[in-house]
């Protein structure tokens, strides 16, 4: 769905859509189930361009754990109240100075952008950087590959730094003189 800066200009524009699930690429993470978001897009300033997009937004991602790889689900179910302006001028500076407020400002090139990825955005920025499958998840083991939630692996060597290996050859050769 095209959210385009001429409609806005005559009203706002309600949406009720649902993707379903591999529409919208997550960059790592799966869609499980149907993405839904209801809202409204309206166009809070004619001459500035800005739009504002809130509704809610309902899904279920699934991600590899960062630590055992076993899947982690991730339900989504939250409000958002995102603001977009158009890109800069071309001709203005590269390097412009904002305050707190605009920081949390989008962009949008030409006359318009698509719902689909304001929501893909919204969603991978509220996630957590690091998918985890509980706090106390205990990897795998680096020896044998063996999933520590699982169980004990039977590994007893110890994995030695290599970056200590010239003082452990320099302490055997002080002690054999």
């Amino acid at each position: 769905m095209f959210v385009s800066v001429t409609e806005l200009e005559l009203r706002k524009l309600r949406f009720d859509v649902d993707f379903p699930a591999g529409e919208i690429d997550f960059a790592g993470l799966r869609q499980i189930g149907p993405l839904h978001a209801e809202g409204e897009a309206e166009l809070l300033n004619n001459t500035l361009g800005e739009i504002r997009i809130r509704g809610t937004v309902k899904t279920e991602l699934e991600a590899d754990c960062d630590r055992c790889l076993d899947p982690v689900r991730r339900p989504i179910e939250s409000g958002f109240d995102l603001f977009y302006r158009p890109t800069p001028d071309k001709d203005a500076p590269h390097e412009l100075a904002i305050d707190a407020g605009e920081a949390e400002i989008g962009f949008y090139d030409g006359d318009g952008m698509e719902l689909a990825e304001v929501l893909r955005e919204y969603i991978l920025l509220s996630l957590p950087m690091q998918q985890i499958c509980k706090e106390d998840c205990q990897g795998i083991c680096p020896e044998c590959g063996l999933n520590r939630n699982a169980g004990r692996c039977q590994c007893t060597s110890k994995r030695v730094d290599e970056r200590w290996t010239a003082l452990k050859d320099w302490k055997k050769a002080e002690a054999n003189k």
